[in-house]
């Protein structure tokens, strides 16, 4: 996994300039160099995963939220369940956000992801999120249309750079409180998500992930590279930036995701919570109790 730790800073964007989307790969080449490598490196990966969550657990003063964000077929759900397959259960949550319920549209855009933050000491993925309202609902105008809000909130030509700022002051608050926000594109390539959808079709076992609106919305992919491209010019900040990862490959994705969360984690003063005189005093009343037991 250490070696990955000189290629990923290169996915991560730099906030203040302009995103050009081509000008990142959906594909990588280099390590590892076979899947036998790649799982060898994984494995590695989760067992330390493990360990910082359990020390991020143990201590309960911060939260990770991570932020999966992608095109139909680019892995999200085979990422999450691989990179996280080897932490415990009971600190971690994972929210997927589909269409909003009527509830849901009664209350402002952010309320929803705001409810699945993360508790302290929990790692909290969000497989899509808040970046729905500035990506689907842009290329596709009628959804902005008919949410719930002031008409001159739906005609105002400049809601987008508002909810930018909407998104970057919510992401500061949380990270000044102790959540720190990673944030993923899973960047896979046109040519590889059609290949991706045709193996749907083919196979009977995976046939119940496709859906006729995946291929409609490919006729949109001009757009979403467009939207995409304004999300991560406006909100990759210090406090929560985003990473650009190759997907075509998918050994090489999962690697990387849990490369950048390893070493954000390391990142932290995470150490498991130390004992006052007075505990270490019971601590040790407990063990010449336990001793003197026949």
């Amino acid at each position: 996994m250490k070696s990955l730790r000189k290629i990923t800073p290169r996915f991560r964007v730099a906030g203040g300039r302009k995103v050009r989307l081509k000008d990142h790969p959906t594909n990588w080449t280099g390590a590892p160099r076979n899947e036998g490598q790649a799982q060898a490196m994984l494995a590695e990966g989760k067992e330390q995963l493990s360990k910082l969550q359990e020390r991020l657990y143990a201590q309960n003063t911060y939260s990770l939220l991570i932020i999966v964000q992608a095109m139909d077929a680019a892995g999200k759900d085979g990422t999450i369940r691989h990179v996280l397959s080897g932490i415990n259960p009971q600190g971690t949550q994972v929210f997927s956000f589909k269409t909003p319920s009527p509830e849901e549209r009664d209350h402002a855009y952010l309320w929803r992801s705001m409810k699945a933050v993360p508790e302290r000491g929990r790692i909290g993925v969000h497989n899509r999120s808040h970046y729905e309202e500035v990506v689907i609902a842009r290329v596709h105008p009628y959804i902005l249309q008919g949410q719930q809000l002031p008409e001159e909130m739906k005609t105002d030509k400049r809601i987008w750079d508002e909810r930018f700022a909407h998104i970057n002051d919510f992401e500061r608050y949380l990270s000044e409180n102790g959540t720190v926000v990673l944030k993923f594109f899973l960047h896979v390539s046109r040519k590889v998500q059609k290949k991706r959808f045709l193996e749907r079709i083919a196979d009977p076992s995976k046939n119940w992930k496709f859906s006729a609106a995946d291929v409609r919305e490919r006729g949109f992919w001009t757009e979403y590279m467009d939207a995409y491209e304004e999300v991560f010019t406006h909100t990759s900040t210090e406090w929560a930036p985003w990473h650009i990862i190759p997907a075509d490959n998918k050994s090489f994705m999962r690697l990387a995701v849990a490369s950048i969360i390893a070493e954000t984690m390391e990142g932290l003063t995470l150490d498991y919570p130390m004992l006052s005189p007075r505990q270490k005093r019971e601590l040790a009343a407990a063990k010449r109790l336990l001793l003197a037991e026949k």
